[in-house]
């Protein structure tokens, strides 16, 4: 199949998915999304919202409609390294046996990743960034494909762990999830506070996302379009000669090239789900607020006069 034709047959399947999303999902079209466009381009996604939300609701679904095995772990203050690696122990031949770890999934939902501490937050670092893992000197290979949600509660800060920018700048996007409307959250409660279960379809194969993850890194790009991406990447950083007033005034520290990286990437994702065959600009305008929003380091002064991820970022377009 040509990569055109695969294309066409991406969308299709695509809205299929969509639509089978939404019989259990009301409404969250913006951050499903994110969510997919993360998946397909290969990336992972920091989902940030209150608690009750149907977080794990939409990863379970969403790996259920891609066919994908799916766990969860639920971080807590006392998670050590090895509840999520695995671990060695002795047999009863008195050798030594690999239980492997909840990380062995092909979908990972990491849950409230800030209420553990760094060392275990670590011990996610090389599976996102490698998709293997290091246990006792032996390396393990984690199934395709691999895909890392995790999730932060932004109103309890007492008692967590911040992320570090470095594992941040892990996360292709960071996707802000919202209440559902008046009418979203009246459809919410008429659908499950009855008896009916709900059967999702699995609409794709391990092998067939990583084959459409190929088809998309192979989009091409126009110059001007990867220029565009890298030009406002470069303007989040205030000391850069073409940075916008609004960085210079209120950004300590801008995006790095993993982001210029992840725009482009996700700019393709964006393209072939709705049926372009290269990107434009209006693409990386469309994926840059969930792309650049973790990204930039705010001053002090940003916070005391209430200056938002997303005021900085639309100055930058």
């Amino acid at each position: 199949m040509s990569d055109v034709a695969a294309i066409e047959t991406f969308v299709k399947k695509y809205k299929d998915l969509k639509t089978e999303i939404a019989k259990v999902i009301v409404g969250q079209n913006k951050v499903i999304d994110q969510i997919l466009i993360s998946i397909f381009s290969g990336g992972h996604s920091l989902l940030i919202g209150v608690p009750g939300l149907a977080k794990t609701l939409m990863v379970n679904t969403i790996a259920q409609a891609l066919g994908l095995d799916f766990k969860r772990i639920q971080f807590t203050p006392d998670l050590m390294p090895s509840d999520i690696l695995g671990s060695e122990i002795l047999d009863e031949n008195r050798h030594f046996k690999f239980i492997k770890g909840p990380i062995f999934a092909n979908i990972i939902l990491a849950d409230e990743i800030n209420r553990t501490p760094p060392k275990t937050q670590a011990a996610l670092l090389e599976a996102m960034q490698e998709r293997a893992v290091t246990v006792a000197g032996h390396h393990y290979q984690l199934s395709l494909p691999y895909f890392v949600l995790a999730t932060q509660n932004p109103i309890e800060q007492e008692g967590t762990y911040p992320l570090p920018e470095a594992q941040l700048d892990r996360f292709m996007f960071a996707i802000n999830l919202d209440y559902p409307t008046y009418q979203e959250e009246v459809n919410v409660v008429k659908a499950t506070t009855t008896d009916n279960k709900v059967t999702v379809n699995p609409l794709f194969t391990a092998e067939e996302i990583m084959n459409y993850q190929h088809v998309i890194r192979r989009i091409p790009v126009a110059d001007n379009v990867i220029e565009y991406a890298v030009s406002m990447v470069s303007n989040t950083r205030p000391n850069y000669k073409n940075a916008a007033n609004l960085v210079k005034e209120y950004v300590d520290w801008g995006a790095g090239p993993r982001a210029s990286q992840n725009l482009i990437l996700a700019a393709k994702t964006h393209a072939a789900i709705n049926g372009k065959f290269s990107p434009d600009i209006e693409n990386v305008q469309a994926v840059a607020e969930g792309i650049l929003r973790h990204r930039i380091i705010k001053n002090y002064k940003a916070e005391a006069e209430g200056i938002t991820d997303e005021n900085i970022i639309k100055s930058l377009f």
